[in-house]
């Protein structure tokens, strides 16, 4: 059984979401501050974490800010707000996902399943040839082993997601790889247009290889399709 943990103030939703995902072998344990929320997910004993981005002392952005320094752990936010500044604030902070409130129950144990699942497939991955562990572009080289990037020995601070993607793209590159097939493949749940949470994602990894490396802007967007990794200042 998998162990959750839910910061948010909200009383009943909690109890109503513990009762709900135990029929779906995820116990869930409930923190109704972003301090006691905090102190909790820093146990080590969760595989997860929900977090509600309105919370009454610290708000869940800056409990987000304070587990990304020391810690992986994935995380869905859970958020009122409907504007887009907010759920980008938040996957710049290093969430996995968001779902915004009111949602549907059955939504969000699909989308802990699909987290969960990329958790799992992340720290199986086999160890076999060198060839299937370490994937490069010149000067830019993927650990598939450490789940880590590297550009001239200095290590990029990439989330999971992050380096999923960047492991699609040098699989293909030169390739044109379509915005349904990327999300059908890194978030594992339906393709939907006007979801634009793989283009933040991109954006956010697309700025960092900017920032970090000398590929210039290696991830190109393709109108209409999709992306494409063609960097060439190798």
């Amino acid at each position: 059984m998998n162990s959750v943990l839910i910061i948010d103030d909200d009383v009943k939703l909690g109890t109503m979401l513990r009762e709900y995902l135990a029929r779906h072998e995820i116990q869930l344990e409930i923190r109704h501050n972003g301090e006691l929320g905090l102190e909790a997910a820093e146990t080590g004993k969760f595989d997860l974490i929900l977090l509600d981005v309105m919370l009454p002392d610290v708000d869940g952005f800056e409990v987000l800010r304070k587990l990304r320094v020391h810690s992986d752990l994935s995380v869905l936010l859970l958020t009122a707000r409907g504007q887009a500044a907010d759920r980008i604030r938040g996957l710049e902070l290093g969430a996995d996902d968001y779902l915004p409130k009111p949602f549907d129950p059955d939504e969000l144990a699909a989308r802990i399943r699909a987290i969960l699942r990329r958790s799992v497939q992340r720290s199986s991955m086999l160890p076999a040839r060198d060839a299937d562990r370490r994937l490069s572009w010149g000067d830019l080289v993927l650990d598939l082993t450490s789940h880590s990037a590297r550009y001239k020995n200095r290590t990029l601070d990439l989330t999971a997601i992050e380096l999923s993607l960047l492991e699609a793209f040098l699989r293909s590159p030169g390739v044109v790889l379509t915005r349904e097939e990327l999300v059908i493949r890194i978030f594992e749940r339906p393709f939907h247009p006007l979801n634009r949470n793989l283009d933040m994602h991109v954006c956010r990894l697309r700025r960092k290889l900017h920032s970090a490396t000398l590929l210039g802007n290696p991830i190109k967007t393709i109108r209409s399709l999709g992306y494409l990794f063609s960097a060439t200042d190798i």
